[in-house]
Formats: C-alpha cells, structure tokens, sequence
C-alpha cells in the first residue's frame, strides 16, 4: 500500500499586529529629527528656555516683592507654576498641529491621523517630562530646599496636564485642518494664560471676584495641585480635578469625532 505524500502546510500570513506602532515609532523618529534635530543643540533649547522664563520672573518680583505667596525661595515658587504651564501649552499646541504638519504623510493609506496625534503627543510629553524632572531638581538642589516632595499630587498634575492638552490639542488639529485661521487666533487667546494661570500667584490672594471668575481656567487648578506636592502647608480648597477631565474629554471626544468623520477624506480629494 503507497503512503500518501505528506504536504506542507500552507504558509499563512501572520497578522501585522505591530504595523500601529511601527508606524508610530517611524513617524515618533521623523519629529524628532524635524522639531529637534534642525538646529544645534534642539534639546538644550527646550530646557534653557523655561530656565531663562523662570529666572526672569525671579529677578522681577524679588525686587518687588520680599517673599513668595509661598515658602521663601522665588525660583521654587515660579517654576512650579510654570512648568505645568508650559507642559500644557507645548503639549497642546504639538498635537494641534499634528495633521496640517503630517498632510503628506497621512496620504499613505497605512498613516492614519491616530498614529500622527500619537507620535505627535508622545514626543512633546516626553520632552516635557524631561525638561520638569531636570530644572524642578536642579532648583531644589541649587536653592537647598527643604522641601519634602509628595509626589502623588506631582504625578497627577502631570497626568491631568497631559490629559488636557492632548484632549484640547485634538480638537484644535481639526480646526486647524479645517480653518487655516484657527492657529493664529488660539495662539491669541491663550496669551494672557500666562497672566491668570497662577504662575506668580496663588488662587487664595485673589479677590473673591477674580476667584469667581478665573476657577473656570483648569490649568489654574493644575498648579495649584502642582504646588500642594512641593509645599505641604499649601491645601487650597478650590482644585477640582473633575473639573479639568471634562476640560479635557469633552473636546478630545469631540476631535477624533470630527478628525474620523471629516479629514481622510478631506486629504484624499
């Protein structure tokens, strides 16, 4: 009796599961050569800068003032303020830009505008990230600050700050897909967020008025939280991080809404 052949079995294709993010980490590697690699010492620059802001803000209100709304040390006082702000606005203003930046790109039926906002967002978080962790120790280790660091209000600033501006930065590529306008007019209104965000403030020496009406800014709310993790005296009742994650998914829901319904096509015509 002749033994059939035994046949090999059919190759069958393996799935493309990691396609997502190889295509995240191809276009994480093209912003980083875009943003930062255009210019010597691109990394150096994104730490300078907020180095340089704070110290201004030091020089100026320690002529003016004898001490900070909190503890002694004015650098320590301004810079956590203003690293949220900055995070927030780097982080959103990034993403907000993502599909106008990557138009080209998203011409490839694999590059879709999640992988763009995706790459997009993990960069300028990084960066962030980064620039907080070396100016916020080296701050402490210059000013000799006795402050003890409770870190969870830290990281869930961090967490809340990053929520936010990835949820309004979506939306905001829509728009700015949509209205070419749309970025010149957004970089107009949050200029005086600089002024009312709480950055050489705190939300208690306002005047109930001012109260009244600045608790609607979530990124005030943010560094307030920020400054509960660096000064243990400081418990501000108005902080309402519930408040901050509809801020911030309302308009992210809202964006990959519009971005799904409107932008492929809008590229492929």
């Amino acid at each position: 009796m002749t033994q059939m052949p035994v046949l090999p079995a059919p190759q069958v294709p393996k799935p493309l599961r990691w396609r997502g993010g190889r295509v995240v980490g191809a276009l994480l590697l093209r912003e980083m050569s875009t943003t930062y690699g255009r210019t010597p010492g691109g990394y150096i620059w994104a730490i300078l800068q907020p180095v340089a802001m704070i110290a201004l803000l030091t020089v100026v209100f320690s002529f003016i003032l004898r001490a900070p709304s909190l503890g002694t040390s004015f650098v320590l006082f301004y810079a956590t303020g203003f690293l949220p702000l900055r995070t927030f606005q780097e982080v959103s203003n990034s993403v907000g830009a993502a599909v106008q930046f990557n138009l080209a790109m998203m011409a490839y039926p694999r590059v879709t505008f999640v992988d763009v906002l995706t790459a997009r967002a993990l960069l300028s978080v990084m960066t962030q990230i980064m620039v907080t962790a070396i100016v916020l120790t080296a701050v402490l280790i210059i000013e000799d600050a006795r402050s003890i660091l409770d870190f969870r209000p830290i990281l869930i600033t961090y967490a809340a700050v990053i929520f936010l501006a990835v949820g309004i930065g979506t939306l905001n590529s829509y728009l700015t897909f949509s209205f070419h306008l749309w970025r010149s007019l957004w970089s107009i209104l949050t200029r005086p967020l600089f002024l009312i965000s709480g950055v050489f403030f705190i939300y208690e020496d306002l005047p109930r008025t001012a109260q009244d009406i600045l608790w609607f800014n979530p990124v005030l709310h943010l560094t307030g939280l920020m400054r509960t993790g660096v000064y243990s005296t400081y418990t501000p009742e108005y902080i309402s991080v519930t408040y901050v994650a509809v801020c911030a998914g309302l308009p992210l829901v809202f964006g990959l809404l519009l971005l799904f319904s409107f932008c492929k096509d809008a590229i492929y015509k």
